[in-house]
């Protein structure tokens, strides 16, 4: 059971770092584009939006969710209980990016995705992807960076209450 704490906490730890920088470079990048006119706003969302729809990205992406969970219910039992505070609080967190994720920044992407390729025919530009949803992008990526990396801070404080080196 030890063992299997440990890996399902390493895990969670290695998968939301990941996600949660991915998760930053968009926070950080997009206010960059608020001085790019729309047309370069829409191809650079374009093309990075289908860049990181990767295998790499779904293993971060549910591996952080999946073993979160895990790290969670392996740290119910009564000697895990040093640890299932800071394991639940990184479920909350990450949870949380998701709910963002898929409430506000896929469907953002989803219209960007449906404009079509700007330099072809038949595209039809969204509204300014800047304002207002470009500021709601920058809003809610920079969100979902704040709850993944609080998520992380959460599992690297849960490791440190597992192996017990934590303050006295």
């Amino acid at each position: 059971m030890e063992a299997m704490r440990v890996f399902a906490l390493v895990a969670a730890t290695v998968t939301t770092g990941v996600t949660s920088g991915l998760f930053y470079t968009y926070a950080s990048v997009t206010p960059g584009l608020r001085t790019a006119d729309n047309l370069a706003v829409v191809q650079v969302m374009q093309r990075l939006n289908v860049a990181v729809l990767n295998g790499w990205y779904l293993l971060g992406f549910a591996g952080a969710l999946v073993s979160t969970a895990a790290a969670v219910v392996l740290h119910l039992p009564s000697d895990g209980h040093r640890a299932l505070p800071a394991t639940v609080g990184a479920l909350v967190c990450y949870t949380g990016s998701l709910v963002a994720t898929r409430v506000v920044n896929l469907p953002l992407s989803q219209a960007l995705a449906e404009a079509g390729e700007p330099d072809r025919a038949g595209y039809a530009e969204p509204c300014d992807p800047r304002d207002p949803h470009g500021a709601r992008r920058v809003r809610w990526s920079a969100a979902r960076a704040l709850l993944s990396t609080a998520a992380l801070g959460f599992l690297c404080w849960a490791l440190v209450m597992h192996c017990d080196i934590g303050p006295s």
